[in-house]
């Protein structure tokens, strides 16, 4: 019998119920992604004083019980009567959703939170929130829990500061994990303050290990540049630096070309980094490709008889963060993190065009140099082109364009579909025998693929184990990449547990994010998990993925009586069932999606270890090798 569904069936959720009921739907997820969100949203509202020019300093603390705070000397959250609330400002801020100084009342010109929802979503999904407010010679103090007012406003002390105090406990009965990533929160922090200019933000750790980071950047994004190419080889030293503002629109570019061949640019809107671009990016690039291309004409670079440099060949290399200041900004795509204001791009071409033309007249060696390295990309990519091109013809001609050591499934529903890269052909063999035909591919690739970070398009296309990876996925590379022809919504990287194996699976990875970030984007790109250990006992199996998981199991079945007890060097020593059972089964298997939460953090550390330079690689082995707990040597 179907069940009634009536008035009695509608629900209203009061006040911040539908925060704790849905907390997925205002900070993304519950995972360690959402726990660390809550910092930003506090963050961001001490950043919006900064950006009105009321606040130079933040400092946000991690306490022992991995609690935040957050303090700022700004002008300190409205403590008065609200009109239509009867209640103080500050608690309307704390406890009623979009409510704020960002929603046209004049608190703020522009504004970096996002959905103005900041401060009541906090104060819903902690444990208990805590906010002092510092203004009128007095401290103001309110307490909360899980959203409710338990102590209501009150004035503790004297003062002669001004500013915010908050201090807050995520909800254990929200989040999977509550400990908070000292990394994680640096990496935010420190691009904030370069996009900010001026504002100093100190980081401090008082857990076990009391680090300390202070981030302060009189060059803004100038600074930020040069941060981004530290790993790398510029071409020409000076870092072009642009400021101006027009239609409202406050615009601010910096870059510089590096000895790399591909292209970094990060692009902001109210310090909100606009990860699928927009309007202001779309100014950015139209205005560097003309303006490049007119100054190349003009100075005799570029021979009548030439073609334009295309803008892809003046970005190869290209270092570069645009930031706008917009005071409505208005965002769409598919995360909400593309700008859509028509008249950004206006701004940005004018206000760009106008000081890059004035840098390359006072610069005339930059200018050169910046044009010199495009006809290399543009004459790479005409052989990259042409490499295309008889790849296709030689698909046309022959009777199957797939290669030959693909072992392909029979599916052809893309979103059902998925390939195994598998290191060797002992491990491509077992692969083979243990897959489910229907919808799973394998791909064996023979040794270690090139370094694409060291290589250009038309080099990498020399490849055959890159070809091969191009030709299965079916979509295309570089400008004739169209996610739609995907044939496999899942690619597995499935090499063995050892030092080979990681060197393999990062090879593949950068090959990913450099020539195929689109595929991460989506979600498409996965890493097998291969058991490390086989535990037999009572005709009984036991697997292990790593020394910490083998002692607990050990534990748990008693160290005597053990039958086997196999370590495995490699995928190639597993029969086809227990590949199958281990890591290749959609029941049983466990894959890791590879995800991007800070393109430039992704950036630096590829370019750390993939890169030329030495001393990033050894910077980062020192600083990371205490931390690993299970290494293959």
């Amino acid at each position: 019998m179907a069940a009634t569904y009536n008035e009695n069936q509608i629900q209203i959720l009061e006040g911040l119920q539908a925060v704790r009921k849905r907390p997925g739907m205002y900070i993304g997820s519950t995972s360690s992604k959402g726990l660390h969100h809550l910092v930003y949203e506090i963050v961001d509202n001490a950043v919006d004083e900064a950006l009105a020019g009321e606040c130079d300093t933040i400092v946000v603390s991690i306490h022992p019980d991995n609690s935040i705070s957050v303090l700022d000397n700004g002008r300190g959250i409205p403590v008065g009567i609200h009109a239509q609330k009867g209640i103080p400002a500050v608690e309307v801020v704390f406890t009623i959703l979009h409510a704020g100084g960002k929603f046209g009342g004049g608190g703020y010109k522009v504004s970096g939170g996002l959905h103005g929802v900041g401060a009541s979503v906090v104060n819903a999904l902690s444990e208990w929130l805590v906010v002092k407010v510092y203004t009128g010679g007095k401290v103001h103090e309110e307490k909360f829990e899980r959203g409710h007012v338990v102590s209501p406003l009150t004035v503790v002390d004297d003062t002669d500061k001004t500013g915010t105090f908050v201090h807050f406990k995520p909800d254990y009965e929200i989040f999977e994990d509550t400990i908070y990533d000292f990394n994680v929160l640096k990496q935010r922090l420190q691009e904030t303050a370069f996009l900010t200019k001026g504002l100093r933000i100190e980081l401090v750790d008082l857990r076990e290990e009391h680090k300390h980071k202070v981030f302060h950047y009189e060059g803004g994004i100038k600074e930020f540049v040069s941060h981004l190419n530290k790993h790398k080889t510029p071409i020409y030293e000076e870092i072009f630096y642009g400021e101006g503002e027009k239609d409202g629109i406050n615009v601010e570019v910096a870059f510089q070309h590096n000895d790399s061949y591909v292209e970094n640019v990060y692009s902001f809107v109210n310090n909100i980094n606009t990860s699928e671009g927009g309007t202001h990016l779309s100014g950015f690039r139209s205005a560097i490709t003309k303006t490049l291309n007119d100054y190349g004409r003009k100075m005799n670079l570029l021979k009548q008889a030439d073609t334009n440099l295309s803008g892809e060949d003046i970005r190869e290399g290209l270092t570069a963060i645009i930031s706008v200041k917009i005071g409505e900004p208005q965002f769409e795509g598919q995360t909400k993190t593309k700008l859509g204001n028509s008249e950004a791009r206006g701004a940005v071409e004018s206000v760009f065009t106008e000081q890059l033309t004035y840098f390359l007249e006072q610069n005339p060696n930059v200018a050169k140099m910046i044009i010199q390295k495009a006809t290399m990309a543009a004459r790479a990519r005409d052989a990259a082109r042409k490499a295309r091109e008889l790849t296709r013809r030689k698909s046309v001609l022959e009777s199957t364009a797939l290669p030959g050591k693909l072992a392909d499934c029979s599916e052809k529903d893309a979103s059902k579909c998925e390939i195994y890269l598998v290191e060797g052909d002992s491990a491509g063999g077992s692969a083979k025998s243990a897959r489910s035909r229907q919808t799973q591919a394998i791909l064996p690739l023979r040794g270690k693929i090139l370094n694409v970070e060291k290589a250009r398009i038309d080099r990498m296309l020399e490849s055959e184990e890159i070809r091969n990876m191009i030709t299965a996925f079916g979509a295309g590379i570089s400008e004739d990449f169209d996610v739609n022809r995907l044939r496999y919504h899942k690619i597995i990287i499935m090499t063995d547990a050892d030092v080979d194996g990681a060197h393999i699976r990062t090879l593949l990875l950068t090959f990913f994010y450099r020539y195929y970030k689109p595929l991460i984007d989506h979600g498409f790109i996965y890493i097998a998990q291969p058991p490390l250990y086989l535990v037999e006992k009572n005709k009984k199996k036991h697997y292990a993925y790593d020394d910490r998981e083998l002692e607990k199991i050990l534990e748990e079945i008693g160290r005597t009586g053990i039958s086997r007890m196999q370590r495995y060097k490699g995928l190639g020593e597993m029969n086809p069932d227990q590949l199958w059972e281990t890591t290749m089964d959609p029941e049983t298997r466990t894959l890791v999606r590879v995800d991007i939460e800070d393109a430039a953090a992704a950036d630096e550390i590829f370019t750390a270890l993939m890169g030329d330079k030495v001393e990033p690689r050894r910077e980062f082995i020192h600083e990371y090798a205490p931390k690993v707990t299970n290494l293959d040597i």
